[in-house]
């Protein structure tokens, strides 16, 4: 019994700990959207891996075009003609080649075809084709997924950071905005995701990269060799950031770069999105994979056990008991923390016109015990299993530097694909 209150106690300080990092992220937001832009806007380019057709890809893609930055170009990076996102991408940069609105600068546009990947993960090789092909003059390098939609001040904000040449790389977030139609399984996803975007902070040392909204300076890519780095990998962002790692170098995580998804997704979907973090997790950071794997498996332990136990007292008529009062206060605390890191979001969400609806309060409040019971299978998944299915390709992780494929889907099984990690 001793060791389950020393659990317990464990427990308690874990989320105290947790409730101060939620206090200090709200005030990190509030400091740093404070803060004003530096006179920093070299050019650009802007790489934007796609397959498929995401949730809200319209808007999303349309989006980009509307950046207030003096000079930039996209580039779109495909690895087949058939990719139904290419016919859409054409039809938005249409729409687009007219005069720009006021104050907007016209973003160049290149579209490449890169071809299959058969020793990499789809999106690294997509990347890789397309930063080879970007204009001469490019500067810096921004990364952007198809499932963000990102506003008007992303790119000037993202690339902001940069005019320190010391620091490694700028990084946004994802923030899932489930719509008026998603159910339980899109905002539990959305509560599980929650929980890793609060992991990013003032701390650059504790930071990663996010490929969905990543800016990095051309010299510090070609410095670090990041194709090798990309050679044969799976995950772009985590191969980038283990190579900033290496180097020394800083990423600075910028909260007005946190991007909403507006998206849902069924309990299919949660569940091979969620493991897929975590196999991907296990491959490239072993270390933070037994870190989830240990503290959630302790979680679940203690604070399902105090539920359970209080409902069998209850049902027997007993008085509760401290487990109880336990419980109580754990998932107080939780909330707590919920709602401290809600109100940090919120400040971004808004300017984006985000409004976080009731149901999606309610969810984040309450819901984040269920993530800790999802991340505890998640790593119990990853641990016998380094197979995945992304966007219609199925790969097998061999290791960070190793990925076969091993199925694919034709490209027009892709609508509708769920995003990348």
């Amino acid at each position: 019994m001793w060791l389950f209150y020393l659990f317990a106690a464990l427990l308690l300080l874990q989320s105290l700990l947790s409730l101060r990092g939620g206090a200090r992220y709200l005030k990190f937001f509030r400091r740093a959207l404070e803060l004003p832009l530096p006179d920093f806007a070299p050019f650009a380019s802007v790489v934007v891996p796609c397959r498929g057709i995401d949730q809200g890809f319209r808007e999303n893609i349309s989006a980009l075009f509307r950046q207030d930055y003096p000079r930039y170009e996209l580039v779109f990076a495909f690895d087949g003609a058939a990719d139904p996102a290419l016919a859409l991408v054409d039809e938005i940069i249409r729409h687009f080649d007219g005069a720009p609105a006021p104050g907007v600068a016209r973003a160049s546009v290149r579209v490449i075809v890169a071809g299959r990947a058969e020793s990499s993960g789809q999106k690294v090789h997509n990347l890789s084709a397309a930063v080879r092909q970007v204009d001469p003059a490019c500067e810096v390098f921004a990364f952007v997924d198809t499932d963000a939609r990102v506003r008007a001040d992303w790119l000037r904000s993202l690339v902001a950071p940069l005019v320190d040449a010391r620091v490694g790389a700028a990084t946004g977030y994802r923030w899932f905005v489930p719509t008026e139609r998603g159910g339980l399984a899109s905002h539990l996803r959305a509560v599980w995701n929650a929980s890793i975007a609060s992991s990013l902070g003032p701390d650059a040392r504790r930071n990663f990269c996010w490929g969905g909204s990543t800016a990095i300076r051309r010299e510090t890519f070609d410095h670090l060799d990041v194709l090798a780095e990309w050679r044969g990998a799976l995950s772009d962002d985590y191969a980038l950031t283990r190579a900033l790692g290496r180097a020394g170098l800083p990423i600075i995580f910028v909260p007005a770069c946190l991007t909403a998804s507006h998206e849902d997704c069924s309990w299919r979907g949660l569940f091979e999105f969620t493991t897929r973090q975590l196999k991907i997790t296990r491959v490239y950071a072993p270390h933070l994979w037994r870190v989830v794997l240990a503290s959630n498996l302790i979680f679940c332990s203690v604070f399902y056990g105090c539920v359970f136990a209080a409902i069998a007292r209850a049902l027997r008529g007993q008085p509760l008991s401290l487990s109880s009062a336990f419980a109580v206060t754990v998932f107080a605390l939780g909330a707590l923390k919920a709602h401290l890191r809600l109100r940090a979001v919120s400040q971004v969400l808004a300017r984006e016109g985000v409004r976080v609806r009731g149901p999606e309060r309610a969810a984040h409040l309450t819901l984040w015990t269920l993530t800790a019971a999802l991340f505890l299978y998640n790593a119990l998944a990853a641990a016998f299993s380094r197979c995945i299915t992304w966007r219609g390709i199925r790969y097998e992780l061999k290791s960070p530097t190793e990925t076969v494929v091993t199925a694919r889907s034709s490209d027009r099984a892709t609508r509708g694909a769920p995003g990348g990690p």
